[in-house]
């Protein structure tokens, strides 16, 4: 017998930082949280909550001072019921996608938190704006465990397709294909995913700053 894993479709890339604002200030008519958080100076600069494009020359710069944008695909299943409680968490727009049964009801956990800094949108993405949102993204979160325990997760291969660092949550067979600090993270819990994101976005930001 012979293991065939599967691999990201050709789409699955890092999104050019035009085609992000692009997409942001699109998801930004439905959803606040891709919404600047402050008005720019040149009142025919276009900002979005992660970008800006000045009137004049066209170009598209990240913003210095932005939350770090973190997607998750999931399928609303029992199998998936991870909630963090968002202290201590840093600046993040969590973005939560797909369809299943039980997506009212995580609705309403999520939207009964108190966060601070983090704000979650759950929004039923079109087809082709879903590689562009994952090659956006600064983290994806993969909570997916399997009812058998024996599938691996299709969308932490889109994420890594992406260049997308991913944290997932352990199951029987996840070392296959996520190796713990080698190209990925994995967490037992929502306390250990919390101080993953923090680690990271503190890492990420000091980064920013030396370069």
């Amino acid at each position: 017998a012979v293991t065939v894993y599967d691999k990201p479709a050709s789409f699955f890339k890092e999104t050019p930082l035009d085609l992000q604002h692009r997409l942001f200030m699109k998801l930004g008519r439905t959803h606040s949280p891709f919404r600047a958080r402050s008005e720019p100076e040149d009142p025919a600069t276009e900002r979005s909550a992660f970008t800006e494009r000045y009137a004049g020359s066209g170009l598209v710069t990240r913003l210095r001072e932005r939350p770090a944008l973190l997607v998750s695909s999931t399928s609303w299943t029992e199998f998936e019921q991870l909630i963090l409680d968002g202290h201590n968490l840093p600046s993040l727009v969590c973005v939560i996608t797909g369809k299943g049964p039980l997506r009212e009801y995580y609705g309403r956990l999520i939207q009964q938190k108190c966060f601070q800094r983090v704000q979650v949108c759950t929004p039923w993405l079109e087809a082709e704006d879903y590689p562009l949102l994952l090659g956006s993204a600064d983290l994806g979160v993969c909570l997916h465990t399997s009812s058998s325990g024996l599938d691996l997760p299709m969308k932490v291969v889109d994420m890594f397709g992406c260049c997308l660092p991913v944290c997932a949550v352990n199951f029987k067979c996840l070392h296959e294909l996520v190796k713990h600090e080698e190209n990925g993270l994995v967490f037992e819990d929502s306390e250990e995913l919390a101080a993953q994101l923090s680690a990271l976005y503190f890492f990420a930001d000091a980064f920013l700053k030396l370069s």
